[in-house]
């Protein structure tokens, strides 16, 4: 079993640590939230006193942190209190940039990073069946593999350095897309006289099958259960979709990639939760299509 130190504690990070710990290894944690950090204390972790304190004498570093500055500052007190050969994983979702000042910082430092976003949502972590979609060496995946493992079902070497990053804003900015599709068409069903469960019939087993419809239907009954079923209780928060879409707008501007249907897609999302989509998964953005004017 590994010594692993776990920084971020919050709604992904609690439940993946659990996992980790529950499977036999030694967790040594720390989260600015005590409440965090004391729920960890009840499931067998040693908490420690500061990030620094909780990387030292580890062979793996797990963190999951809300954004790229934060990651950074976090990476200025961890990197030089962690030993020489330690693996470093990032499951933050960030900007790509941050990501590769991270790979720098830790690669001139003599430890092994990844970066290693997740996709899943909170039942994946607390499941243990979350994608992994990791860039960085493929030394460093294969020491972190056995405990990506622990948390993950599916796991994908991406490339060097960013490329987690990279392939988590384009899978999000397709689902944001996906999803604003899916909603427009039960929407404009509904409108027509056409049952959902009629369109639902038809969509999921035509041209129109996606994920957004086939999986994550937003309509409640129809389908296997969703957040719709729930009152559009996350699930996917619609605040981190719209993190996302920022995301991958930010790296389409750097890379001078035009992204018209992501873009289009992220002013939806914003517009969503000025109009009282906050906390609401990002699939009740149904909610606010069919009442929104036609443009």
């Amino acid at each position: 079993m590994s010594r692993i130190a776990f920084i971020g504690l919050g709604n992904m990070g609690l439940p993946m640590a659990v996992n980790l710990a529950k499977a036999g290894h030694e967790l040594h944690v720390f989260d600015t939230v005590a409440a965090a950090v004391e729920s960890a204390r009840t499931e067998g972790m040693m908490a420690a006193a500061s990030a620094a304190d909780a990387v030292a004498d580890v062979e793996i570093i797990v963190t999951m942190l809300p954004n790229g500055p934060i990651v950074l500052k976090v990476f200025e007190d961890i990197v030089p209190a962690a030993q020489k050969g330690a693996v470093i994983i990032d499951c933050s979702t960030i900007d790509v940039a941050s990501a590769k000042k991270a790979h720098a910082m830790s690669e001139a430092a003599g430890l092994l990073p990844l970066d290693a976003p997740v996709s899943g949502g909170i039942a994946g972590a607390a499941a243990g069946t979350l994608t992994f979609m990791a860039g960085g060496s493929k030394e460093a995946f294969a020491k972190a593999e056995p405990v990506l493992s622990v948390m993950g079902g599916k796991l994908v070497h991406c490339g060097g350095g960013g490329a987690g990053q990279s392939a988590k804003i384009c899978n999000n900015m397709l689902l944001a897309v996906s999803m604003i599709g899916a909603c427009e068409s039960f929407a404009l069903a509904e409108k027509l006289g056409l049952s959902a469960q009629a369109a639902y019939d038809v969509i999921s087993t035509s041209s129109g099958f996606c994920w957004s419809v086939n999986k994550y239907c937003p309509v409640p009954g129809i389908g296997p259960e969703s957040p719709a079923d729930n009152d559009y209780k996350p699930g996917f928060a619609a605040e981190l979709m719209l993190k996302d879409l920022g995301l991958s707008q930010q790296a389409a501007g750097e890379t001078g990639q035009a992204t018209p249907m992501g873009e289009h897609a992220m002013h939806l999302y914003e517009t969503f939760l000025k109009e009282g989509g906050a906390g609401k998964d990002f699939s009740g953005i149904i909610e606010y299509l069919k009442t929104a004017a036609r443009g």
